[in-house]
Formats: structure tokens, sequence, C-alpha cells
């Protein structure tokens, strides 16, 4: 397996919270916590594909990793919404250290004055080079579904970004844009909402704002580069 940074946020993976909290540990064994087969995985990357996403299928998480590092230029601006599949594959690790790029989360996170910071993730944080997220589901025939509270994640990957790049762990694969809702509301957001509580100590996340990209824009093909892992990652 392919070497990665350590994911500095173990308490946080889907395991754990389903562990460690009373009201996620009802969905433990929930099948969309386990990786779908090779088989399904191929089909959502066709699916991808005839949308016009550039796919990237890899195996692990540490050639997730460097699939990621080798996509971003020297120079570039970055920013990642929160992801807990960026966490587990090291990347939000390696951020936090040297790198070639300029890093616009450290800059957001730099500001500690609510409204300014809260400016910063509406201006420089969704007009970056490169924007990394995952989502909630893919589907096999060629959709990517997912939610916020804010309206800064999405926001980022609809349009403010140049490039936007998707981490999504072979466990987000579903069948079409009905199960990828019922997949983000009936499972992901109560993972989410799982986090939150533990990191911030509010009774749950909410799904305010909910997006589905059914094609890439014709007027900015090659905009959104999707990687596939062949393992469970996030939630």
């Amino acid at each position: 397996m392919s070497a990665h940074p350590e994911n500095t946020h173990v308490t946080h993976t889907f395991a754990a919270l389903a562990k460690s909290d009373a009201q996620l540990a009802p969905l433990a064994d929930h099948h969309y916590s386990k990786a779908v087969s090779a088989e399904r995985v191929e089909a959502a990357k066709a699916g991808l594909e005839k949308s016009g996403f550039k796919v990237h299928v890899v195996e692990n998480r540490g050639e997730a990793f460097n699939t990621i590092k080798n996509l971003i230029p020297a120079g570039a601006s970055v920013n990642n919404a929160h992801s807990t599949s960026l966490e587990e594959i090291g990347f939000v690790t390696y951020l936090k250290g040297e790198t070639a790029w300029n890093n616009v989360h450290a800059t957001i996170l730099g500001e500690k004055d609510p409204a300014k910071q809260a400016e910063l993730r509406r201006t420089i944080g969704t007009t970056v080079d490169y924007y990394l997220t995952s989502v909630a589901a893919v589907t096999e025939d060629g959709k990517v579904a997912h939610g916020d509270l804010s309206g800064s994640k999405v926001g980022g990957v609809a349009f403010g970004a140049n490039n936007v790049i998707i981490i999504a762990g072979a466990n987000k694969i579903v069948k079409d844009e009905k199960e990828a809702f019922i997949r983000t509301s009936e499972f992901a957001l109560h993972a989410e909402s799982a986090r939150a509580r533990d990191a911030y100590g509010v009774p749950a996340s909410a799904l305010v704002n909910y997006e589905v990209l059914r094609q890439v824009s014709p007027f900015t093909p090659g905009r959104i580069q999707v990687v596939l892992v062949k393992e469970a990652l996030g939630f």
C-alpha cells in the first residue's frame, strides 16, 4: 500500500463516532459504511465520465493522497471543505505543513474575528484555483450529490473555484439520484451530526443546502475531477 501522512482526526472517523456517539451507534454496521464491489466502482466511473467528469480510480488511501497531490500544480491557491475522507488519507495533515501551494484554508483559520473569517470564507475561500472536498453520494449513472449547512461548500463546488477535486470512497456509491438523497439525509447527515456534537458541542448538524451535480458545465469542461477510492472513506 502506498504511504500517506497520518490522520490526526482519528476520533472523527465513522467507526470511531459510531462507538462514541449513542445516537449514531444504530448505524454502525449500515451497508452505506461499506465499500461496494469493484464492478459498481467501474459503473460509477463510466457514468461520471459520460457526464463530463474526469475520473481517477485508485486502490487505497495512499494512492488517493498521491493522486490528489499530483493534480495540483505548484503555486496554486488551495482550499478545502471539511472532509473526513481528506482527513483519513492524511491530506489535511499534509496541508498543515510546508507545501508548494498557497494554503487559503490556513489563512482563513488564522483570522480569529468571526465576522472577518466568514467574509474570507465567502470571498477567497470559494474562488481558489483548487477546491478540495468529499461528497455524500456518487451515483452509478454519473451524478454527484452533497450538502452543507453554511453554503460555503456547495458554492465553491458549483461555481466559485477554478478547479474542483472530489474524493469519494466506494461506500459513497449508490444506484441513482433518489438513493443519493436517501444516503445523504438518512446516513451521512447522522454521521456529520455525531461529528458536530463532538467537535462543536451542538445538538446536530443540518442539511440546509443540497446540491446535485448532474453533469459538468459545458462552459468549464474538465473543471471537476473525481478520485474514486476502492475503500470505505468518510461518511
